[in-house]
Parts: C-alpha cells; sequence; structure tokens
C-alpha cells in the first residue's frame, strides 16, 4: 500500500509530481530538494523508507516552509494554487517497481514524473557486498527501469568520483572501466551502478552523472548529519590534548591528494548544471581541482581544531589495526579510511569547471572553512556515522 503525504497539508487535488527523488531525506537530497523546489519545478514526490517517515515529513515541511519564505513579497512569488509541494510515498529502490506498483502508471499519482534524481545510496566504507549489491547496484538498475517506465525527459543520478577505484594516476569524467581495482565493496558497487547507467544512456535514455569527491559539512554553517571519511580523523585529533596530538602517516601519503568538497557546493552544482538542457548526456566530477596533499590536510585540520600534531610513519597493516583498536575502546576511527592515505588517484575536472564558469559555483579552500566543520563536531557530538540506507 502506497502511504502519500503532502508535505504541506494541501488538499488530494493537489496538482500529481512532475519530479522524482530518492535519497530523500538523506544528507544531499534535503540540501537538493530546497534548490529545485526553488528554481520552480515540482511538485516533487520523494520515495521514502517506512523508517524515516517522520524525519522525511518534517524536512519537507521545513524545505517547503523555507522555500516560501524566500519567494514572499517577490512579483512572481507562489499562489496557494501552486505553492511547492512534495508527496512523500513509502516504497524501496531495492523492490522492483520501487514498491510502487500501479502508482507509476496513475495519472494522479506519479504517471506524470518528467525528470528523476536519482541520488539513494548505501554511502559507507564498510558496507557488506550483498548490501552494498542490494542497494547501489540492483536499487539503480530499479529506478533505471521505473525512469524508462515512466518515459522520464531526464534522469540525474548521483555517483562518486570512486568509482575510479585505486586507479594509478589522473581520472576525469571521460574515465569508468580503466582496469582498476577497488578499495571496498561500496566503491565496486557503485562502479557498477555507473555503468548500467551508461549502459542505458547508450540505449537511449536521457541522463547526467555526477560524481562528488569526499563530500564534507557544510562551508557556512559546517552542518552535516554523518561522521564519516575525514571525521574520523578529527574524532582522533579531538580525542588528544591540545598540545600534543598523534596521527598516522602510511607510505605514499606524502605524494597522495585528498580530495575533499563541501555539501553545498556539491548541491549547488547538481542545482546549476541540472537546470540546463546543454548538460544532458554529460558526465561531471565534482571535485577540488587543487586538492591538499594528505600532509597538508593533516595540518589544516589539526590548526582548525586546535592540535598541535606530530605525523607517526606507521605501516599500513599497523595504521588498520591500530584504528580498529581504538574503535574498540573510545575512539571510533573507521579502518577503511586508511586506504585513502595512500589512494593513488588524482582527480580533475575541467568540463566542470568550464560549465559552471561564471555562475559563481566554485570549491572554496578546505582551509577557509575547517573550523566550521570543526565548531559543528563539537556542538554536535551526538551525530552518528551510521549511514541512512
Amino acid at each position: 500500500m502506497i502511504d502519500r503525504l503532502l508535505a504541506d497539508d494541501a488538499e488530494g487535488d493537489a496538482a500529481p509530481p512532475t519530479v522524482l527523488f530518492t535519497g530523500f531525506p538523506g544528507f544531499l537530497g534535503s540540501a537538493l530538494l530546497r534548490r529545485v523546489l526553488a528554481r520552480g519545478d515540482g511538485p516533487v514526490a520523494c520515495l521514502i523508507q517506512p523508517q524515516y517517515r517522520d524525519l522525511a515529513a518534517t524536512r519537507a515541511r521545513e524545505v517547503v516552509s523555507a522555500v516560501g519564505e524566500a519567494d514572499a513579497g517577490t512579483e512572481d512569488s507562489a499562489t496557494d494554487d501552486d505553492a511547492p509541494a512534495v508527496h512523500l510515498y513509502e516504497g524501496d529502490i531495492t523492490a522492483p517497481d520501487l514498491g510502487l506498483g500501479s502508482a507509476l502508471d496513475d495519472p494522479a499519482l506519479l504517471a506524470g514524473v518528467e525528470e528523476v534524481y536519482h541520488l539513494a545510496a548505501v554511502y559507507d566504507l564498510s558496507v557488506d557486498a550483498d548490501l552494498a549489491e542490494a542497494v547501489n547496484v540492483r536499487g539503480t538498475e530499479h529506478v533505471l527501469d521505473a525512469a524508462e517506465r515512466l518515459g522520464v525527459e531526464r534522469l540525474h543520478y548521483v555517483s562518486t568520483c570512486y568509482v575510479s577505484g585505486r586507479y594509478d594516476g589522473v581520472f576525469t569524467a571521460d574515465d569508468l572501466r580503466a582496469g582498476q581495482t577497488f578499495n571496498n565493496h561500496y566503491e565496486a558497487s557503485k562502479h557498477r551502478a555507473e555503468v548500467a547507467v551508461r549502459e542505458r544512456m547508450a540505449a537511449g535514455l536521457t541522463a547526467t552523472v555526477y560524481r562528488p569527491a569526499i563530500a564534507v559539512g557544510d562551508s557556512e554553517t559546517g552542518a552535516t548529519d554523518k561522521y564519516d571519511g575525514p571525521y574520523n580523523l578529527l574524532r582522533l585529533l579531538l580525542a588528544q590534548p591540545e598540545r600534543f596530538a598523534v596521527a598516522f602517516s602510511v607510505p605514499g601519503a606524502a605524494d597522495t591528494e585528498l580530495n575533499v568538497v563541501p555539501r553545498d557546493y556539491v548541491v549547488d552544482a547538481i542545482a546549476a548544471l541540472s537546470a540546463r538542457p546543454d548538460t544532458a548526456g554529460e558526465t561531471y566530477q565534482l571535485c577540488d581541482p587543487s586538492p591538499l596533499t594528505v600532509p597538508a590536510f593533516v595540518a589544516a585540520l589539526a590548526d582548525a581544531a586546535g592540535r598541535r600534531t606530530v605525523t607517526v610513519p606507521t605501516p599500513k597493516p599497523v595504521a588498520k589495526a591500530a584504528a580498529r583498536l581504538l574503535s574498540a575502546t573510545a575512539v571510533d576511527v573507521e579502518p577503511a579510511t586508511i586506504d585513502y592515505f595512500d589512494h593513488p588517484t588524482r582527480y580533475r575536472c575541467p568540463n566542470t569547471r568550464e560549465a559552471l564558469a561564471g555562475t559563481g559555483i566554485s570549491v572554496p579552500r578546505f582551509e577557509s572553512y575547517a573550523d566550521r566543520l570543526v565548531a559543528f563536531a563539537r556542538e554536535n557530538p551526538a551525530v552518528g556515522a551510521d549511514p541512512m540506507t
């Protein structure tokens, strides 16, 4: 049975959705939904899991309210009849038809959807193979099937730069199948998912692929809803004395780039690129064109955290064992993050920079907002590391 909610508490005769989102109320999905509504697209249907119903309803109402307040008083402000609306449908991307069945064929429900944003995935470096396959690969295939069944005009698919795996060299938007190995099941499953998207594109599906690098909190507020990736290093630093903190330095780290981008850049870039017809059929890497090396990143984060830090040369197996030991005691440090301290791939994004030229959207230097990430982490210790699946 489909559970349908209207975020603005409108009556059941409200206009049916023209846009479908997966990945709401997640980290990127919540912010991107606001951008899409603000530019006048929608109504939007969000596919949600039952366990996130209350959170989704709360965030949807917040988004609708924020968009409505931003529009209030402008010459083209929305009336009650065309106010931004978010419809919440309980479903599951791991199920055929997304668990929505005949709703995909009903003009009063989802049959009028013209555009799909697929963000739902397991963003977890330690995810097991079966879950990664079910959500990231088969889930994407089910979204592709639904998009074709709906006859949508365009699909927007959020992939990751790390479809590169451990490719030794420069990896651009033109690269995908490069004979690479993978650090973990997350990377491997996202690679297979993007291959599936590319195959449907070759068969005629109009789509755009977006590949974020490592996404951290908002560059203005520091806000995030998950402490993973670089936050493992931050937790380690904050757990140690100000005057003397220790960090790992594995062989090869000095030449390794750690490509980090803030959430607002990723969302702003996707919102800007997805609004343009000339970006259809393209792949865009949303990465830092001039990233810090691992030692420079550690130094910047330590400075923001107010820690005098010594990096200790550590063989990679020893560093992973130490991370497991720390996680079993007082400091949650995911061993899988150690693989990115000697990650051989360098990411570049010439077509993204060209497409965003003149928009004012660019990647801020990590040093310019690291203090905000640290401040948010200190003020919000209850935020966890568990992925929203």
